[in-house]
């Protein structure tokens, strides 16, 4: 069974000026921003009246209550895309998309992940259109030593998955670039591009060594590089002058390298105090409606809507979408 998570929209609070400082790293937003949404729709008000002066204590609703089965595929919760749809014309907004491949997927199985995000993300701001994706390899870090050393280089670069970083799987410490698995899942988003669907396509991490691999295995360029600089955000003087002579623009982003681990999915989902309780415990009957199994991520998408003329973020949220393996 596939189980798909979303966020909903996560600016309820109203727009947000783009210029203000990000403070919380994807993954703790995405964790935090799911348990909301599952709590905002699981949790009901008791429905016995407390003695006076007691607090009322909310109670979770039945799982089929508050989640929609489609044949093979489980939305938790419901996709309601009423709270996520752009209040103005398509053209008002910029609207930018970043695809997170997870580790111990094969290509074969991304290039279909890629057309899933997007539908879902088109479906949920009722838009035929995206304007940037970004997509982001697994187990690569940006190395600012990469772009001091030869850009010629033919040796493969191999990366290392800071320790730092609470979210980090140990599986995917050390990974070495992979140019075909790139190239072929980076196919899948030339033909959304070739299709309309897409406007610009980008790239997470990538330094001057791999650009200069990557770039001529493509039919449709990368016009972005996404990279996470950790020393004052300056980024090294090599890449610069190489991105603007391939013309490329540079951004930088506060998102971690697996974005979404077996662990913190089995957390969210479980039945624990932090969980909601969609899977079951080992000594839970099923006919309690929880599943049984083990899940294990595939992807993960973030999107965001700005408002061109003002500069707000009108729309932004998460799909995760994972694997059920059932017992």
């Amino acid at each position: 069974m596939k189980l798909i998570l979303s966020t909903s929209n996560i600016m309820g609070g109203g727009p947000s000026v783009i210029r203000r400082p990000t403070v919380e790293k994807s993954n703790t937003e995405l964790t935090s921003s799911l348990r909301a949404n599952f709590a905002a729709h699981q949790l009901a008000p008791s429905s016995t009246r407390p003695p006076i002066g007691i607090p009322t204590a909310p109670t979770r609703k039945p799982l089929q209550a508050w989640t929609a089965q489609e044949g093979s595929t489980l939305y938790i919760p419901a996709l309601d895309v009423s709270g996520s749809a752009l209040a103005e014309e398509r053209s008002q907004y910029d609207i930018t998309v970043k695809l997170f491949y997870l580790p111990n997927i094969p290509a074969s199985a991304r290039c279909a992940h890629t057309r899933e995000a997007i539908d879902l993300v088109l479906r949920s701001l009722g838009v035929k259109s995206i304007d940037l994706l970004i997509v982001s390899f697994p187990g690569i870090s940006f190395d600012a030593d990469d772009s001091d050393s030869d850009a010629d280089s033919p040796t493969t670069t191999t990366t290392t998955t800071t320790t730092s970083d609470p979210s980090t799987d140990p599986s995917a410490a050390t990974t070495p670039d992979d140019f075909a698995t790139m190239q072929q899942t980076w196919q899948a988003a030339e033909t959304l591009h070739s299709a309309g669907t897409i406007g610009k396509l980008g790239v997470a991490e990538f330094g001057v060594q791999r650009l200069t691999r990557f770039l001529p295995l493509t039919r449709v360029p990368p016009a972005v590089d996404q990279i996470n600089v950790r020393d004052c955000c300056v980024v090294p003087k090599p890449l610069i002058l190489y991105a603007r002579e391939q013309r490329i623009e540079l951004l930088t982003h506060n998102d971690c390298t697996n974005i979404l681990p077996r662990g913190t999915l089995r957390e969210l989902l479980g039945p624990g105090e932090k969980g909601a309780a969609v899977l079951a415990g080992a000594a839970e009957a099923a006919e309690q409606g929880r599943l049984k199994g083990d899940v294990e991520p595939l992807w993960v998408v973030k999107y965001t809507a700005v408002v061109k003329d003002r500069g707000v973020v009108e729309s932004k949220g998460y799909f995760a979408v994972a694997e059920l393996k059932e017992e």
